[in-house]
């Protein structure tokens, strides 16, 4: 099979069940970002991570081809490849367990610190921009809620594992510090 199918270059793309839509709809923005924050992960794992947060980035990685699977599925009734709130709690689950690790914030943490921990914040930040995304989408057509409520505990988990990467390398997290003068 080629992997051009020509079929696109008039700007518009298929569905699940063959349904055409332009490339500039919010569902094809939608699951292109979470694309994206996909392809930012790769970028984290081809850095030394810890291995306990290498397996749990692929396992992300796998949920967020089914997110991407789900976005690109108009008939809501069909239930597989589907976000779970089971796959949320997960999540949930390693955000507690992660900050078991970290004091507690009581200040804004600016992005950066090791390669990897602000290779993370930006997954954080397209994280959010995908979230954006889906919720748009769920304004217009109909869609699985679960979708945006786990790029929500995503971007979450995100902040806490960069967090964890600079704290396990001890590397400060860097603290937003105002100019009194902008106050």
């Amino acid at each position: 099979m080629k992997i051009y199918t020509k079929t696109g270059d008039e700007g518009d793309t298929g569905l699940q069940g063959g349904k055409r839509i332009s490339k500039s709809s919010d569902r094809i923005r939608a699951y292109g970002n979470v694309d994206e924050v996909n392809s930012v992960l790769g970028l984290v794992l081809s850095h030394k991570i810890d291995q306990d947060v290498e397996e749990l980035l692929k396992k992300i990685q796998n949920e967020l081809f089914v997110l991407g699977s789900d976005l690109s599925n108009p008939d809501i009734d069909d239930k597989q490849n589907r976000i779970s709130k089971n796959m949320i709690e997960e999540l949930e689950k390693k955000i507690d367990e992660y900050e078991k690790e970290l004091s507690p914030l009581s200040n804004f943490i600016l992005p950066g610190g090791t390669d990897s921990a602000t290779l993370v914040h930006l997954a954080r930040t397209v994280t959010r921009r995908a979230e954006i995304n889906v919720v748009s989408l769920s304004k217009t057509e109909k869609i699985n809620n679960e979708c945006q409520v786990y790029l929500n505990r995503l971007s979450d988990l995100l902040f806490v594992i960069a967090r964890v990467l600079n704290k396990r390398s001890k590397t400060p997290d860097i603290i937003w510090e105002p100019k009194k003068d902008t106050l």
